[in-house]
Order: C-alpha cells, then structure tokens, then sequence
C-alpha cells in the first residue's frame, strides 16, 4: 500500500515562502477543478486571481512581461503606420512639369506570386506557435513538474518551437527569392516610388522577422536550460505573442502591398 503523508498542525499553520513557485514550493501551481486553456489570457492561472494584497507570483510575473511586450509592439505599429501613411501621401502625390503637365511617377510594382506562398507559410507558423505556447500551460504537464516528474511542458512544447523557427527561416528565405525575382525584372529600391516602398516595408517586417526567430531560440534555449518552469512559461509566451503580431502584420502589409499599390 502505498504511504500517505498527513500534514501536521504545525504544517497546516506554516505559512509558505512562495505560493506561486513551480516546483520548489510547497503549493502545487494550479487548483483542482480549474479548467486551463492555455495561458492566453482567457480563464488561465485564474487561482492566481485571489492572491490576497500585496502578494505576487507567477502570473503577476507573466503579466509584467506581457505588458512590457505589448509596449514594445505599440511602438513597432505606430513605426509602421508611419510608413504606410508615408506611403498613401506618396501614391496620390506629384508635380506639374514645364509644359503644366500633371505629372505622378508611381508605378505600380507587381508582387512575385511567391509572396502568396510565404504568407500561408507564416500563417502555418501561427498555428505551430500558438500550439507550443498553448502546450507551457497544460495543466497536467504542469502538475507533473510541480511534482518532480521531469518536464513534460517543455518536451511538448519543443517540437512546436522548432517548427516554427524552421517556418519563419522558409519565410524569410521565400522573401529572397522574391527580391531576387524582382532584381531580374529591374525593379530595385530606387527604380520608383512604389518599388521604393515595396522593399523597405519588406525589409523592415523581415528585420522585424528575424527578432521574432531570435525570441524563438531563446526561448528554445530556455526549455533545455531553465530549471523554473515559469520562466520557461515567460519566455514561451512573450516569444508566441510577438511572433503572432508579426504574422498579423505582414497579413496587413501584404493585402496593402497586392491591393492597393
């Protein structure tokens, strides 16, 4: 029969060191009957909620470092809606030549149709991050860390990581061979207004992209080496929200660059 351990008076008056650690306290991380869905936001680590005043733990943790990103995101948007006013001020505009000839220089650049292709790339890459990042807040994997049972969490989410950074090198690869094709029609950076702008925002959101990857191996570095499954959960989540602004973004930027140049 297996033993039993009866926690004593003096145990149940103890007051614990941390009662959000992940595996080194003495509360586990999740209440029963709890139903978790995945660290986004809706209903997960809701028993953190009743922390009494002044007490902080993991979600507080990861809410700090959510808060922190959405920060950095807004000013990356407001960048970007810089650009993209620029470049509506700059379609409508022109000037008159010596004959008071209204004269617009843009011409529209014609997207390589790879550029479909990368976009359903990225959106694949959604989908894959969204699965790893769903996988650091599955209540039974957390449970069994908590328990000493290994790292069920970061096993699983592993893989989904790795795809995704195998995902975002296709995209960026893909927007290469884009800008190549482009070369070879002689539509460079400065043959026109359009072109112009054609590769600065795709330059600019694969500058961004590549951030998006070194998040990526960050965090996948944290699942092989970090001991505290929150900061796994921190590096995991902020790198999955990040890359789905990204994947946002470029389905913006796209429609603007095919529809509306």
């Amino acid at each position: 029969m297996p033993a039993i351990f009866t926690p004593t008076d003096t145990d149940r008056k103890r007051p614990h060191a941390d009662d959000g650690d992940h595996g080194s306290g003495r509360r586990p991380p999740y209440d029963d009957g709890l139903k978790r869905t995945g660290g986004g936001g809706d209903n997960d680590n809701d028993n953190w909620n009743d922390r009494p005043a002044g007490r902080r733990g993991p979600r507080e943790k990861l809410e700090r470092y959510r808060l922190g990103l959405f920060f950095a995101l807004a000013g990356d948007l407001m960048f970007f809606v810089a650009i993209i006013s620029t470049f509506f001020v700059t379609k409508s505009s022109g000037h008159f030549d010596a004959y008071d000839r209204y004269i617009n220089e843009w011409l529209p650049t014609a997207i390589p149709r790879i550029l479909w292709l990368n976009t359903a790339v990225l959106f694949l890459s959604s989908v894959t991050v969204e699965m790893a990042r769903r996988r650091m807040f599955h209540q039974f994997d957390v449970m069994e860390e908590w328990f000493g049972l290994g790292k069920p969490t970061a096993k699983r989410a592993m893989p989904w990581v790795i795809a995704t950074i195998v995902l975002g090198i296709a995209f960026l690869l893909g927007q290469t061979v884009a800008w190549r094709q482009l070369a070879q029609e002689h539509v460079f950076l400065k043959s026109n207004p359009s072109s112009h702008f054609f590769y600065l925002i795709t330059y600019t959101h694969a500058i961004h992209l590549l951030v998006g990857i070194a998040g990526l191996a960050m965090a996948l570095v944290g699942l092989f080496a970090s001991k505290q499954i929150e900061n796994r959960q921190i590096l995991v989540d902020c790198a999955a929200w990040y890359w789905h602004s990204m994947g946002f973004l470029w389905l913006f930027l796209f429609v603007l660059l095919a529809y509306f140049q």
